[in-house]
């Protein structure tokens, strides 16, 4: 065989190669999404969950993310009372974010409705009249009392209070009488890319998991929790409590940087601009040649995080059916009464709920202990949050963390874990900003789910 001819094989060979090396590359990389397994099921406890992630796109791309997109754009959800000018309580951060992108536009009161406004708005959204009489009789009986008492005595009341309150709560509260608590229109500040990264968001996130997330331990297992992860998971040595929390917290984060890849800065021609989804930024998160396999690990969680959340509003619904949702105009608070019922139906009717009895179970101290330590940890979570140099980072930072917060408030508030009935727990109840803040954190998960599809599709014809 001559040289020429040599020389042309080899070529031909490495041309054949190269073509074979990129449509390898191109199949991973349109199908690492498809492939990833039923994302809901958790070994030990749950590992009978029979989801799969088409049945949850299916649910919530079809069924009720647009209902959650009316619902939100509502005066009721599009308005969130916050602070924003807290300092963080963990470490001095000079690093505040000054592109224009960062800033928050706050509401004036003249665009709020007229319930939120000062002097009208209402912390407590109950519709029978008879049991705030009760509770108006019940006050007056103990004002009376407390002309007996020391101030000191009464400080002291206040303070057992507070505290009895902290116990239900999974969350810092902003105190809603600060002067710097303002109201943000949501729909006017929406969560994208604002050029905020470096140190300050790394340095936020690496508190959050190497100090506040729950590490493998090897020391003897409590005998209370067995459902251990087995050899060979990247969690293993966990009970199903602590990988519950490892997982919420990476499907928040999940669901985060992919509202950053749906809503960046593009560039548009002639030095413009526009706001669309930028792919290279989602791959550069997700995928394999990025990530490995933790990729799709982190979308799993993300679907897992979804259904927590879901189950909580499922729960939660016997106590919305208390609440008036007022803004002072009737008729809109009417609808948007109608349109959280729908919502609430169709996430019942889903079969697939996260099973919250299965936690914190066996030795009963052990568990509460455990419960305990698990509350903590998402105590100080919230509180990193004021550590975010990003305003509007900050703003849905906190909004989401309160959401996801205020959602485990209502799976595991009480000693009777999973099971204690909220309409009768005497002692269970949400403020508006709770309220607000769990259903638009489950409308971020909702947007993400919907936003992989559209990723899919794009990597798809890429």
């Amino acid at each position: 065989m001559g040289r020429p001819l040599i020389l042309q094989v080899l070529v031909l060979l490495a041309v054949f190669l190269a073509t074979e090396s990129n449509k390898n590359r191109s199949q991973t990389s349109t199908n690492f999404l498809d492939k990833a397994e039923c994302s809901c099921k958790l070994k030990g406890g749950l590992d009978d969950c029979s989801c799969d992630v088409e049945s949850i796109d299916s649910f919530n791309n079809g069924k009720i993310h647009p209902l959650l997109e009316e619902l939100l754009g509502r005066n009721y959800f599009r308005y969130f009372k916050v602070n924003l000018n807290k300092e963080c309580p963990f470490w001095y951060d000079d690093s505040k974010c000054a592109l224009k992108d960062c800033a928050v536009d706050i509401c004036t009161e003249e665009v709020l409705p007229e319930g939120m406004r000062n002097g009208h708005e209402i912390k407590k959204y109950m519709t029978d009249s008879l049991k705030e009489k009760e509770e108006c009789d019940e006050m007056m009986e103990l004002s009376t009392v407390d002309h007996t008492l020391s101030q000191e005595s009464k400080d002291a009341f206040v303070e057992w209070t507070e505290y009895d309150d902290s116990q239900l709560s999974f969350c810092v509260m902003d105190d809603e009488d600060e002067n710097d608590m303002q109201y943000v229109d949501l729909l006017l500040n929406p969560e994208r890319y604002t050029g905020y990264k470096g140190e300050s968001p790394h340095r936020i996130w690496r508190s959050i998991y190497e100090e506040n997330c729950f590490k493998p331990v090897q020391s003897t297992r409590p005998s209370y929790s067995p459902n251990i992860v087995s050899k060979g998971s990247p969690l293993e040595g966990l009970c199903l409590e602590k990988r519950v929390f490892y997982r919420v917290i990476s499907g928040l984060h999940s669901s985060i940087n992919i509202h950053l890849c749906a809503r960046h800065l593009l560039p548009d021609g002639w030095g413009r601009t526009k706001w669309g989804p930028k792919l290279e930024e989602f791959r550069k998160r997700f995928s394999p040649e990025s990530v490995g396999p933790q990729g799709t690990t982190r979308l799993k969680n993300l679907y897992f995080v979804y259904l927590l959340e879901l189950r909580a509003l499922v729960k939660a619904a016997p106590y919305f059916l208390n609440q008036t949702f007022y803004t002072g105009d009737q008729r809109e608070d009417s609808e948007v009464r109608q349109l959280l019922m729908e919502v609430l139906e169709v996430a019942r009717q889903f079969p697939y709920q996260f099973d919250e009895n299965t936690m914190f179970q066996g030795d009963p101290k052990e568990a509460r202990r455990l419960k305990e330590e698990f509350r903590q940890h998402f105590w100080n979570v919230t509180r990193i949050m004021d550590c975010v140099g990003c305003d509007k980072c900050r703003l849905w930072g906190k909004l989401q963390v309160h959401g996801l917060g205020t959602a485990l408030k209502v799976l595991f508030s009480g000693d009777i874990i999973g099971r204690t009935d909220i309409p009768h727990n005497r002692q269970f109840h949400m403020t508006r900003r709770e309220i607000v803040a769990l259903v638009n954190a489950f409308g971020r998960l909702s947007k993400s789910i919907r936003a992989l599809e559209d990723f899919k599709n794009m990597m798809k014809t890429s």
